[in-house]
């Protein structure tokens, strides 16, 4: 504070020149003349006072020992006589309340003084702050000199110090009031530093002089600085209150030592009358007291005085252990504070997501790549990860290479905390990463379950899109208040999808690879040269998008505007959601901007862009549909994919979108209505994250052509018999009685003995204290309602017996299963089961996540699929097919295959080596996948989709489901179609009804539930044969694609081809591999075989409908359910010769019929003619063997099995 130098008018002569210390005066401050010191007196008042109160309290103290000592057994006589006298009763009753008063006084000022209510929280930090004025106004004032004479009235700092040491006054008597030993309270460093600044203050009023003396002492205050803080709510951690607490007692250690150099440099020695004094400013000491404690000592400021100079001593030994000792620490704590502990700062206009779980550089790495793809339109979201472990440097570097769209911070989703520090409650979505390859799957999922629990606890409103690893675990999800699949939440259970893609392969092999490939974003990588890569690579770069039609579509009035593939009752709809396959999102744009007005000369697609034209308001969007397009890539006007009499209606109106690509939808059906609650003006992403509903994720869907309920002699019909339950509950999976493991268990002998055929052997490793992988979620796809029960796949799981017994109570109602016990190894046990005439064999294993190598993690699978490969066989099937008389299907002639409703069905063919045998095999470490086959070049580093067993289908690796977590954020559609797909028909009843019993619950079968099986396939198609045989020698994939859906209802998008189909010599090799949405132009070869979605048959079983579930054994192994088909219109013969005339009309219409190669006919007069498309299954490797074995009539003896009682 500035000084009135005008009022001390100084004198030398007056001055004391033999000092340094001089005591300046004025006439108007009366002080001593002759310079005499008063520094005693200050001293004095603080000295008596903490001495004097000491003396008081051991002097009360030692009184109240001897009183007690000496009176105590008085004491006990006077207690017992006022117990027996009523005066005595009165007298302690007044000495009782004289306690009670003094206690009531002590527990206010306790209160008053503690932070237990607001009061003392307000009292305490008023002290603290006072304090640290007190400090500051003793920084101002040791400019001046140690001793001056001051005038109290005037010197506006001194009254300021005068006001808070009356207040320190105050708060003293408090705590002495409530201090409950008041000899120990007066030796605490706060007491004795109220002594030592307290009484000078008012000594200086009286002399109208100021000294320095102690008041550096107030800097101890800065002792409860970290007590301060932590009252205030602002310390909350251990690391950051111990650092505030070292660096308080360092800070105030250094400035209280400073301070008493200061007062004694400044003074001098006593005995030397303070003539060896220097002149040194405060900050001089402060400076002299680091360089002596770091024991630099540079010795251009030293202490001169004697007191200094022994205080030096001592102060170097504590000094100097508190700076070896605290520094260090204090750094370390600094270092140590989290690198990535700030808060997420929100951009306006821009969203973000939190991604969080199992946060490593592959995990990140993979989500990252799908997620920030260029294909992807416009992604405009901000990432910030969330994990508990700071990432190490491979990491770092991930996340610095994408810092404009990546942050990440650390800390525990566990946490509210640090759920607020990332903005949690206006995050657009929060991702959940599982541990794929984790030990114990169990405790992974428990894991994240919890994450949700306190994820939705601190905002129940939030989108939470999680990975799953086991099925069963998916049921806890459901018991969260707020976890609401409507609101866009989603459970991607890895088991489930895992296990369904690759159940899915033993019914169209390589479909794994292909819906992998087109939920994931891939770059378009281009080849010039001729080879199998250039095709697998083009199919490689397309998706799976979703977007809505555009109104010019819809057909108001009495117009019948036809879906293509959901069936043919079905009419387009305002807002309806297509399913699209497309190289990037630009392209299915044009579903949405398409508009007749504008665009309907336009033949380039890349013409249809966005016009001003106002929609259509005359439909409002009260339901949107779920349905499927596949596009051939030419007008509505042009395609013959539509039918005549839709193209008539049509032709002058509507155009279909011209994409380049073939687009795909939904397979041939229409997923729930939803009732629409945003505005049309919004994407499917934006309906989806602003609240609109959804499909159930796990809704089959389905669709009714014409009711076939209604249609006479139908096999859903026959079905309904209410003392027979052939369907679980639901009526989406087929479903037999629970049968105990030992019916179903073959010994080998009795498996050599029994002929299987056309079956899955299913080889598994694990043992008692494997995880279990869920195998339920395998066999439930093979199941599906949608085959009828001749079409079922025997299946065999090769393996020990104590882990199937594990396994067997979520298996034991399904029909056609069988165990082996044995292991995958033993090439007697799988000769037993006769594994070169399967349709699949599936290497699964439950023993993978317990090793820590990496690379020996599928060393059982690997060991048994080369074991395998290895094997030769005996040409048996020759055998077998000229000497057995099983049961031949209905319409076969055995002797002329010619004469069959289906010609050139081909039969099984022999098997001579263990190479042709369709293998499937599961992997954990990618790059494990260079060990499967040896004839390939696939390079270590080669990602897993670009190497030749993925694109083959003979490897699936859990990992290609980690795009289905940023594929499922923008699009939760996508992630319904996939689960329907691969799942066979999963609902949400089913799921809840698992929770509750774990098995599946057997039903008599209603109209509802028969309706339920009413749902597509998928399947291929063989060319070598059929109705398309004309197109499988030279013709383009549009024609066939557009022949399949006008004239069967099929919607075809991929081929399986040989990979050595584009040379011209004749190759061996009978390795097929993934070809996805081909163009129009594509050519085609004899020995493609198509993926396309069949619907349901209901004529298919309806002459084995007494077989199916009466004599199953002879039926079963007659006609090898494999999943390639040929396809061919064939007519029933009447049952009974003696119809009317009515009835031979109507046969006679029938054939007319027949040959014009339609599904169904609307017709009502012809609703009861049993037109059929008969599915003749051929095993694949027929396909490649077809010129060897057209001459092949005889049936495969029957399968025993044990469930037929079913």
């Amino acid at each position: 504070m500035p000084k009135n130098r005008e009022r001390f008018n100084p004198d030398p002569s007056i001055h004391m020149s033999k000092m340094n210390v001089i005591i300046p005066f004025s006439p108007d401050v009366p002080c001593d003349s002759n310079g005499q010191r008063m520094w005693w007196a200050f001293l004095a008042s603080s000295m008596v006072t903490f001495f004097g109160g000491l003396f008081i309290i051991l002097l009360w103290r030692t009184l109240k020992y001897l009183w007690t000592v000496c009176c105590h057994c008085k004491a006990k006589k006077k207690e017992v006589h006022r117990i027996t006298t009523v005066d005595g009763i009165k007298k302690d009753g007044a000495a009782a309340s004289e306690v009670g008063w003094m206690t009531s006084v002590k527990d206010w000022a306790g209160v008053m003084i503690s932070a237990q209510t607001l009061t003392g929280r307000v009292l305490v930090v008023l002290v603290f702050a006072l304090s640290i004025g007190a400090l500051v106004i003793y920084f101002i004032d040791s400019s001046d000199p140690i001793e001056s004479c001051q005038n109290f009235y005037k010197d506006f700092t001194l009254q300021i110090d005068m006001a808070f040491n009356v207040f320190f006054l105050l708060y003293f008597g408090l705590r002495f009031i409530a201090a409950n030993d008041k000899l120990w309270f007066w030796l605490e460093v706060n007491s004795v530093v109220d002594f030592f600044t307290v009484p000078p203050v008012f000594v200086s009023v009286y002399l109208n002089r100021s000294w320095l003396g102690l008041r550096f002492l107030r800097a101890l205050r800065l002792i409860q600085f970290s007590e301060i803080l932590q009252f205030l709510n602002i310390l909350k951690t251990s690391n950051s209150i111990k650092l505030v607490n070292l660096c308080s007692i360092f800070i105030s250690t250094w400035l209280t030592a400073a301070g008493f150099i200061h007062l004694v440099e400044n003074s001098g020695d006593p005995w030397e009358n303070f003539q060896n004094s220097q002149a040194l400013s405060y900050w001089e000491c402060v400076y002299l007291l680091m360089v002596t404690m770091s024991t630099v000592g540079y010795g251009d400021v030293y202490a001169k005085t004697t007191l200094g100079r022994l205080f030096m001593v001592f102060f170097i030994l504590g000094g100097l252990a508190m700076f070896a000792s605290y520094v260090p620490e204090i750094i370390e704590l600094i270092g140590n504070r989290k690198k990535y502990g700030g808060s997420y700062s929100a951009v306006n206009g821009r969203k973000h997501i939190v991604v969080c779980g199992h946060i490593t550089l592959e995990s990140v790495s993979n989500f990252l790549k799908d997620f920030l793809h260029k294909d992807r339109d416009d992604v405009n979201v901000e990432i910030v990860f969330l994990h508990n472990i700071s990432p190490n440097l491979e990491l770092e570097a991930l996340f610095k290479r994408h810092f404009t769209q990546v942050e990440f911070y650390q800390g525990s989703v566990l946490n509210p905390h640090d759920l607020a520090r990332v903005k949690i409650e206006s995050a657009d979505a929060c991702l959940i990463l599982a541990n794929k390859y984790c030990a114990d799957p169990d405790a992974e999922d428990a894991s994240n379950i919890m994450r949700v629990i306190s994820i939705k606890n601190y905002h129940p409103k939030i989108r939470i899109i999680t990975q799953m690893l086991q099925y069963h675990n998916k049921a806890h999800l459901l018991n969260i208040p707020s976890w609401n699949w409507k609101e866009g939440d989603d459970a991607i259970c890895l088991a489930e999808l895992k296990l369904g893609f690759i159940a899915q392969s033993c019914l169209a092999q390589g479909l794994s690879t292909m819906l992998a490939n087109l939920f994931s974003m891939r770059s378009f990588i281009k080849i010039e040269e001729d080879t199998w890569q250039k095709y697998y690579l083009e199919g490689v770069s397309n998706e799976m998008y979703t977007e809505y039609l555009s109104s010019a579509f819809v057909v108001h009035g009495n117009i019948d505007s036809t879906l293509i593939n959901p069936g043919n009752h079905m009419k387009m709809e305002e807002g309806t959601l297509g399913f699209f396959i497309a190289s990037d999102a630009k392209e299915v744009k044009r579903a949405l901007f398409y508009c007749k007005a504008c665009h309907d000369d336009i033949s380039d697609p890349k013409r249809i862009k966005k016009c001003g034209c106002k929609k259509s308001k005359t439909a409002a969007f009260k339901k949107i549909r779920l349905a499927c397009c596949f596009d051939c890539g030419h007008s509505e006007r042009d395609c013959s994919c539509m039918p005549v009499n839709v193209r008539c209606n049509t032709d002058s109106s509507q155009h279909a979108i011209p994409l380049s690509a073939v687009s795909v939808n939904d397979c041939s059906t229409t997923l729930r209505a939803f009732e629409e609650d945003q505005q049309s003006t919004l994407s499917p992403k934006k309906k989806q994250r602003n609240g609109g509903m959804r499909n159930s994720p796990n809704s089959s869907p389905k669709i009714m052509r014409h009711d076939p309920l209604l249609v006479p002699g139908n096999e859903q019909i026959e079905s309904m018999d209410e003392n027979i339950k052939r369907y679980d509950s639901t009526g989406m999976f087929h479903w037999c009685p629970s049968k105990d493991i030992e019916k179903v268990i073959l010994t080998r002998s009795e498996a050599a003995m029994t002929v299987l055929s056309g079956h899955v052997v299913v080889c598994i490793f694990g043992d008692v204290k494997s995880a279990l992988i869920g195998l339920r979620n395998f066999v439930m796809p093979l199941r599906a309602s949608n085959f009828h029960y001749h079409e079922l796949k025997h299946i065999v799981f090769v393996g020990s017996l104590e882990y199937l017994k594990r396994e067997w109570e979520t298996l034991h109602n399904f029909p056609k299963v069988s165990i082996l016990p044995g292991t995958p190894l033993s090439r007697a046990d799988l000769r037993a089961v006769n594994i070169n005439l399967c349709d699949m064999c599936v290497i699964l294993s439950a023993n993978q996540n317990n090793i820590d190598d990496a690379s020996l993690q599928d060393k059982e699978c690997i060991l048994a699929s080369l074991n395998i490969k290895s094997m030769l066989f005996d040409d048996s099937i020759g055998v077998l097919q000229a000497n057995s008389q099983g049961f031949t299907p209905p319409g076969m002639d055995r002797s002329s295959p010619e004469n069959s409703p289906v010609h050139g069905l081909v039969r099984q063919t022999s098997v001579t080596t263990g190479a042709n045998i369709p293998i499937i095999t599961e992997l954990v470490n990618d790059s494990n996948v260079q060990f499967l086959d040896q004839d390939d070049d696939d390079d270590p580093d080669t990602e897993l989709y670009l190497t030749q067993p993925f694109a083959c289908g003979t490897a699936f690796a859990v990992s290609v489901l980690d795009s289905l977590m940023s594929a499922t954020y923008f699009n939760d559609n996508i992630l319904t179609l996939i689960r329907t797909l691969v799942t066979g028909g999963a609902t949400p009843e089913l799921e809840g009804l698992l929770a509750e019993e774990n098995a599946l619950r057997g039903g008599y079968s209603t109209p509802q539930t028969l309706a339920n099986r009413d749902r597509c396939r998928v399947a291929q198609l063989a060319l070598y044969d059929g109705p398309f045989a004309d197109l499988g020698d030279g013709g383009c994939y549009g024609d066939l694609f557009c022949k399949a859906l006008k004239t069967y209802n099929m919607l075809c998008f991929g081929i399986y081809r040989l990979r050595d189909a584009h040379l011209n010599s004749q190759s061996q090799c009978t390795k097929r591999y993934v070809i996805t949405n081909p163009p129009y132009a594509f050519e085609l070869v004899p020995s493609d075989l198509i993926f396309c979605l069949m619907q349901f048959d209901h004529n298919a079983g309806q002459s084995r409908t007494s077989l199916s579930h009466s004599s199953h054994s002879s039926h079963s192994s007659s006609k090898k359910s494999s999943s390639v088909h040929s396809i061919q219109t064939t007519n029933r013969t009447n049952r009974n010769k003696s119809r009317d005339s009515r009835d031979k009309q109507n046969a006679t219409r029938m054939n007319r019929v027949g040959q014009e190669k339609t599904w169904f006919t609307d017709e009502p007069e012809n609703t009861h003619l049993m037109r059929t498309i008969q599915i003749k299954p051929v095993n694949t490797l027929a396909v490649n063997q077809v010129s060897q074995c057209k001459s092949t009539s005889s049936s495969i003896p029957p399968i025993r099995e044990a469930e037929d009682e079913c």
